[in-house]
């Protein structure tokens, strides 16, 4: 009877040059090739817990810009309504006549930055982003020209009838 001897095997080396050469371009590759997504951020205040006015706010123009199902309604807090716009049959709005508008009322109040946004329940995100685009920055011939970046946000008065 032969013995059978056992063999020590030894683990054999794992290369891993090849890989590494294809980490090495592949790598690379990847990064340039990436899609790297842009967040945009807008800063909002809201308003604080009183409603006292300061002697700023008495004697400038406290822009207000109501969102409504049917209508955007622009007006200043002392002097009330400047200017209503009504959506079309499809919901939508004239954003370029607010635009146009709203550079009015920067020509004749040319040191105000702040405006408010007050909106009713249920008013779609995408045209409350729309409306804070709109009054950040028109659009004129040769670029853009910033109106009222500090914008407040906040909820809509009840309207006229009292009832939404």
């Amino acid at each position: 009877m032969l013995k059978r001897r056992r063999r020590q095997r030894e683990p054999g080396e794992l290369d891993i040059t090849a890989f590494m050469n294809l980490m090495v371009v592949l790598v690379p590759f990847l990064l340039i090739t990436a899609v790297f997504s842009r967040i945009a951020v807008h800063e909002l205040s809201l308003p604080g817990p009183s409603a006292e006015t300061t002697a700023a706010e008495e004697t400038g123009l406290n822009l207000e810009v109501v969102v409504r199902e049917t209508a955007l309604e622009v007006g200043d807090r002392r002097s009330g309504l400047l200017q209503r716009f009504e959506a079309d049959a499809e919901g939508r709005f004239d954003y370029a006549a607010l635009s146009e508008f709203l550079a009015q009322v920067k020509l004749r109040h040319p040191d105000t930055r702040e405006a408010m946004i007050l909106l009713e329940p249920d008013i779609d995100y995408q045209r409350l982003v729309d409306v804070m685009d709109t009054l950040r920055v028109a659009r004129v011939e040769h670029g853009s020209a910033e109106l009222f970046p500090d914008i407040s946000i906040g909820d809509a008065p009840l309207p006229a009838g009292g009832r939404k």
